[in-house]
């Protein structure tokens, strides 16, 4: 064939003729089966929709025959084409291939074993047929669908084995394209649809897939970028409600690139899947706090100040303005000043200096041994920050001041030393709150009081 099989289209593909009949002689279908295919092929849309209506399960039934016995790439392209017109004009058909006559068929094992064909028409349709017909399947709960299907406990069990198969090869077209513009297009395509199931959401975070999703979120401009971040959103928003996925969100740059996103954005489909995002992970783990150092408050009203037609889009801003009012609310100031810690960055905000605060909070430091203390004592074997280093020393020194074993605690956590280096330091305002903590862990509080700054 002339035309690259990376740049086929559906409608190329059915041009093409298959000699039916050669396929009755060597037994590869049956002669009922060759009057299906004379009647349906070639045929136009609406006169085949009508036969698909009636017999909807027997075309199917012949589909996967000829699959499951040809090899030869022009005839399975041409049936994996008539297949995606099918399920393209009506998705709802996926549903025909668990009609209860196709029960004693295998019908995942051809689209499953075509992904590993060295032929990128012919891996993208079983992808996206592949993934149609899973997302189609009866549920575990269900014993039975309109048309009379049902799926046992086994076929259950084999479709998930099927699904993480079909997960696998996602993330290999993630880290690895096959094509080199439609790979991560068409991965990403079929994950959103997928990752609605719990089993694809548990072997997408076994095969590492949260971490490959993760460089696809920027701003977009063209028409096929936009598209493809907003269903690389979707497929993050699918995976907020699932814990583990949440857990590495919450160690990636996932959420100051969600804000990148829509900030940048004016798509409005875009903007909706990233406060529906937000809007999930509000209340879990840290993200309420990191979205308030984020400006994420202020954001939200500036994307209620836009004229949006979207009123799902209306009510998540609502939503999620209302729940960081409530997080800003139960931030306590120790929250924030041990967020601040923790990001490494510190500035002269009231609270250093406030006597409330270190009365209130001082036992606070004793958390999670002494975790808060060890993160001010490596900034100051680690930060560049003058203003940082300056006040991780005085804070040191309120500690001393306020906690009554403030002194034994810091010279067991091996303080002195970090501290004693800063004096020589060149910045004076550095060398001023080092002499302050250095003071205060030789003399104790009691003695060194009248020296606070």
């Amino acid at each position: 064939m002339t035309l690259d099989q990376g740049e086929l289209s559906t409608e190329q593909v059915l041009r093409n003729d298959i000699p039916w009949e050669t396929y009755m002689t060597t037994k590869l279908i049956t002669g009922t089966g060759l009057q299906l295919l004379k009647r349906y092929d070639k045929k136009p849309q609406n006169y085949k929709a009508q036969l698909l209506d009636n017999d909807g399960p027997a075309y199917v039934g012949v589909f996967i025959s000829i699959l499951h016995g040809t090899f030869k790439d022009v005839t399975v392209e041409y049936v994996l084409a008539l297949i995606d017109e099918m399920l393209t004009a009506n998705p709802e058909r996926a549903r025909l291939f668990y009609d209860k006559s196709l029960a004693s068929g295998d019908s995942y094992e051809p689209f499953l074993r075509l992904l590993s064909k060295d032929n990128w028409f012919i891996q993208e349709k079983s992808c996206k047929i592949l993934s149609s017909i899973l997302s189609a399947r009866p549920k575990a709960q269900d014993d039975t669908i309109a048309n009379g299907a049902s799926i046992s406990k086994k076929e259950f069990t084999k479709s998930d084995d099927v699904l993480k198969g079909l997960v696998e090869w996602l993330c290999k077209q993630l880290k690895k394209p096959t094509h080199p513009s439609r790979g991560i297009p068409t991965a990403i395509n079929c994950l959103a649809i997928l990752l609605k199931e719990p089993v694809v959401r548990s072997s997408f975070v076994q095969d590492d897939g949260v971490k490959l999703l993760v460089p696809l979120i920027s701003p977009a401009s063209t028409q096929q970028s936009i598209q493809l971040l907003y269903e690389t959103c979707l497929c993050i928003w699918l995976l907020s409600y699932f814990d583990p996925a949440v857990e590495y969100l919450a160690t990636s740059r996932t959420l100051p690139r969600l804000i990148e996103v829509v900030k940048g954005s004016t798509k409005e489909k875009v903007v909706r899947v990233v406060v529906l995002i937000l809007r999930n992970l509000l209340h879990k783990g840290n993200f309420g706090a990191q979205m308030v150092d984020l400006g994420v408050p202020r954001l939200v009203q500036s994307l209620k100040a836009q004229a949006w037609n979207d009123e799902d889009l209306l009510e998540a801003l609502n939503q999620l303005e209302e729940g960081l009012k409530d997080n800003i609310k139960k931030l306590s100031s120790f929250d924030k000043y041990k967020q601040a810690v923790l990001l490494g960055h510190l500035d002269w905000s009231p609270m250093h200096k406030d006597p409330l605060f270190w009365q209130d909070n001082v036992t606070n430091f004793e958390e999670n041994d002494f975790k808060i203390l060890k993160v001010l004592i490596t900034i100051l074997d680690t930060s560049t920050d003058v203003r940082t280093l300056a006040v991780a020393c005085f804070d040191l020194s309120q500690f001393i001041h306020y906690h009554p074993a403030g002194r034994i605690i810091l010279t067991n956590l091996k303080a002195k030393e970090p501290v004693m280096k800063l004096m020589n330091h060149e910045n004076a305002e550095v060398t001023k709150n080092a002499l302050l903590c250095i003071q205060r862990l030789f003399l104790g509080a009691k003695y060194a009081s009248f020296l606070q700054a």
